[in-house]
């Protein structure tokens, strides 16, 4: 295993505790609203600065993207892209689907990656060019041809009600040729299942790179394929992401580029 996943596991462990601590009384927690339906809480702050604290003491020039305290250059090249709590929603229901999610990004080639579901003590990790796996064990994506008896995971353009059109015309074809549709919550989660062969294929509108820079890398090294609406590269740009293995991706994509919008170019 790469050197930097080892690091990164370090962090992820240690916020991942944190999290779990909380989760049986997050009643106690300060909740502060950042947006509609977006919500933050202390432990997405402090579970962000252990991830931190762990990946500057081995690497103290690296940059630094992080979902609470943003932007944080660096003097190497090296960029961590860090979401601490990814279904802080599902966490303040006591829903047990949220995760942690980091990426260390080169210029802007993603090199590593982890998702971390502390629940459940799975650690999904991926390097470029070595294979994705989860706790030590090789993943693929799975080997579907059609979309029909695929499972798919989604996301619901929550924040954004200008796509919402958009996605329900997107949904309504993809459900009716599939065996159905799954909407678990954290994006991060839905592209490590998906590596992992759990779903067929993912798609959301208007992610966050901390969202998904992680899990998209941990596609492409599981064998699938990852892109935006346009078929392009630009997934971490326009937040808008298909991910799945290679058949279903072409499926999934043909059936979703009728309904971009002036929104969705991406």
């Amino acid at each position: 295993m790469h050197p930097t996943i080892n690091i990164a596991i370090r962090a992820a462990r240690s916020a991942g505790n944190l999290l779990v601590r909380y989760f049986d009384r997050v009643d106690t927690l300060k909740i502060d609203t950042k947006g509609m339906n977006d919500f933050v809480t202390e432990v997405d702050r402090a579970a962000e600065q252990v991830i931190i604290e762990v990946l500057r003491k081995t690497y103290p020039s690296h940059g630094i993207l992080a979902e609470e305290s943003g932007n944080q250059p660096g003097e190497s090249d090296y960029q961590w892209i860090i979401d601490p709590l990814d279904g802080t929603t599902n966490y303040l229901h006591g829903f047990p689907q949220f995760s942690i999610s980091i990426a260390l990004r080169n210029k802007d080639v993603l090199e590593q990656a982890l998702v971390y579901d502390p629940l459940r003590e799975e650690m999904f990790t991926a390097s470029r060019g070595g294979g994705a796996q989860l706790n030590d064990r090789r993943i693929r994506v799975s080997s579907r041809k059609s979309l029909d008896g695929a499972l798919l995971g989604t996301g619901f353009p929550y924040r954004e009600r200008a796509h919402l059109d958009a996605y329900l015309g997107m949904l309504k074809v993809l459900i009716s040729e599939t065996a159905g549709i799954r909407r678990p919550g954290s994006a991060a989660l839905d592209l490590a299942y998906v590596a992992s062969g759990r779903v067929d294929g993912f798609w959301e509108i208007g992610l966050s790179q901390w969202d998904i820079a992680a899990g998209a890398l941990l596609v492409k090294e599981a064998g699938g394929v990852v892109s935006d609406f346009n078929n392009g590269e630009r997934y971490l740009e326009s937040g808008n992401i298909i991910a799945g293995g290679i058949r279903v991706h072409k499926l999934m994509q043909q059936r979703i580029t009728p309904y971009r919008n002036e929104h969705l170019r991406f």
